[in-house]
């Protein structure tokens, strides 16, 4: 009788409520409340990336939110260097995007020293998504509340692009978004994909990539952020981060990844302008 009394006592009441409480539960539908609550804090946290990647150009595109004047507005940043090729836009709660970037490049250095070349866009992707995973599955840790947009040249494949969600879960995209305004934003990249290579983007997403040069994609970029924001954009506005082996490229900085200046910010978004 004690021995029932005290099943009684510590049998939790298994409401919705019960289910969120610890990471490694499933509710009876199979779902796991606290990742889905990861997926909560990427569109929650208020800012837009866009990526897009054609001929030889790889960009990724962001929103630069300065909440206070007395903030500093130049340590403020959503991109971020992994490798000298590779780079990463990072959309979620910032402290826990500044966590995965050092691990993301702890293994991209491990990888250099292992093998003796730098790591490719994919298998650092990949690696890091299997860290995501692990995130999911043990009751000491939590998911990181962040979507990781990875961008780079792989000398074999060209530009790439994939993205890392909170659930291990990766995946190599021509156009993708991700935060606040995912759906809209993905919504007008595959209407405006669906028109490239006159009119056979949706038959062959490939070829349509390949007719985008350095210009195109950033302005598509641009554009798709714009669009779904339904603003215009100064300079001081948004951040663009480029992998580029395009000609137009200065030869410095070719294949390399950076940031774009204010003044081509300036001069992409004039340009833009103009064309709208």
């Amino acid at each position: 009788m004690t021995f029932t009394k005290e099943i009684l006592l510590y049998t939790p009441n298994m409401s919705r409520t019960s289910y969120d409480r610890y990471l490694t539960v499933f509710s009876p539908e199979g779902r796991l409340y606290q990742v889905e609550y990861a997926f909560k804090a990427i569109s929650g946290s208020g800012h837009t990336a866009i990526s897009v990647r054609g001929r030889d150009t790889v960009v990724v595109i962001i929103q630069k939110k300065v909440p206070d004047k007395l903030l500093d507005a130049t340590t403020i940043t959503h991109l971020f260097s992994i490798t000298p090729t590779i780079g990463c836009v990072m959309t979620g709660l910032i402290a826990d995007a500044r966590a995965q970037v050092s691990r993301a490049r702890q293994e991209a250095a491990d990888f250099r020293y292992k093998f003796g070349y730098e790591i490719t866009p994919d298998a650092l992707a990949r690696r890091l998504a299997n860290i995501n995973q692990v995130y999911t599955q043990r009751a000491a840790m939590r998911p990181l509340g962040i979507s990781m947009i990875l961008i780079g040249i792989d000398f074999e494949l060209g530009p790439q692009i994939f993205k890392l969600d909170p659930a291990g879960y990766f995946v190599g995209f021509h156009a993708t978004a991700a935060g606040q305004k995912q759906q809209e934003a993905m919504n007008h990249l595959e209407k405006k994909w669906k028109k490239l290579n006159n009119g056979n983007g949706a038959d062959d997403p490939i070829a349509a990539g390949k007719a985008l040069g350095r210009a195109e994609v950033i302005e598509l970029a641009i554009e798709a952020l714009s669009t779904v924001h339904a603003t215009d954009f100064k300079a001081g506005e948004v951040e663009i981060g480029i992998v580029s082996t395009s000609e137009e490229e200065d030869e410095k900085t070719r294949g390399l990844w950076r940031s774009l200046s204010e003044d081509e910010l300036d001069e992409h978004l004039s340009a833009y302008a103009e064309k709208d």
